[in-house]
């Protein structure tokens, strides 16, 4: 079994070593920048790991852990443009370093690249993997379309809020860890497993994403501090906000958030102090973590041995104590 640092070292060496950049250049060089940027490389390296519970031979997953990971970066790319963002992972986005249309249009040859790199996958389980990437596709798309729909939509419940990350970021987490179970030729009732088991760390990782929008450090998040307050973004910690607060407090909180001429800083301290007043904050980590006690019940469940097993669970640990 490879551990987890030796699963990031392996999928990290090989991005590094395979390059995206031909021509034409305009639309190939913000791939490579894309993918060139580091991030966790989380999607791949539970692909990988969730091949290794099964087979030995990792080199027989990295095409499907790719194509996992190029489509993630496909839909970064487009929806840094959506949410007009500035930076990520602490470097310029592609529509600010290029233009909106390069951004496009290379996103587009992302999605295209992603399905190659499946091609590359000659088990016996392609179709069931290719069934389980081509769902998720359209998933997470849906998933953006709820997040879209919420700028607008003046009431978010919690559990609409849950099903939207559920849809943008939990299912391609789970179908990561499915896809890799197939392809080392698992049996489904483990395949189901261990996706449920990444359904449930992907909604712990997009509660803690959202909890560090607000209480992280520019210098480590690798994004702006308060992006999500500042947008007015439908997260678990302003509609947890919106349902507890009351009287004066419900009404700053409202008026702050309806005031599109409140200078950022102050609209970022303002709420920052609500939430922590009304105990959103704690709210929020308890949340995630049901999340994760939930993910180690169905991890608990896979038919290999509890050696085996270490490493997702020391993964899933360190979700909760991450700072980026």
């Amino acid at each position: 079994m490879y551990t987890l640092e030796q699963t990031q070292e392996f999928v990290r060496k090989f991005i590094s070593e395979n390059k995206f950049t031909h021509e034409p250049e305009g639309l190939y060089e913000p791939i490579e920048y894309v993918l060139s940027i580091g991030g966790k490389r989380l999607r791949p390296v539970l692909c990988v790991m969730a091949f290794n519970l099964f087979s030995d031979d990792i080199n027989n997953v990295i095409a499907p852990a790719m194509g996992v990971e190029v489509f993630h970066n496909f839909t970064l790319l487009h929806d840094d443009i959506m949410d007009n963002a500035d930076y990520r992972r602490n470097m310029p986005t592609v529509h600010k370093k290029w233009n909106d249309n390069t951004a496009i249009l290379s996103g587009d040859a992302m999605m295209v690249e992603a399905y190659k790199q499946l091609l590359k996958y000659k088990g016996k389980n392609f179709r069931e993997i290719l069934e389980v990437f081509t769902q998720t596709a359209l998933e997470v798309c849906e998933g953006q379309q709820y997040d879209m729909n919420f700028e607008t939509q003046l009431n978010v419940t919690e559990n609409e809020y849950l099903k939207m990350i559920e849809l943008k970021t939990a299912v391609l987490i789970a179908a990561a860890l499915k896809i890799g179970s197939l392809a080392a030729e698992s049996s489904m009732e483990d395949a189901v497993n261990l996706y449920k088991y990444g359904y449930n760390v992907g909604m712990a990782f997009q509660l803690q994403d959202d909890y560090l929008d607000v209480f992280g450090d520019f210098d480590v998040f690798g994004k702006k501090i308060g992006g999500d307050i500042i947008s007015n973004k439908k997260t678990f910690l302003l509609i947890s906000a919106l349902n507890i607060a009351k009287g004066e407090t419900l009404e700053l909180l409202k008026s702050t958030l309806r005031d599109s001429n409140i200078h950022a800083d102050k609209k970022i301290k303002i709420i920052t102090d609500i939430y922590i007043q009304l105990g959103v904050d704690k709210l929020s980590t308890i949340k995630m973590k049901e999340f994760l006690d939930n993910a180690f019940i169905y991890l608990d469940k896979v038919n290999v041995s509890e050696k085996k097993k270490e490493e997702l669970k020391k993964f899933a640990i360190s979700l909760s104590e991450r700072s980026n």
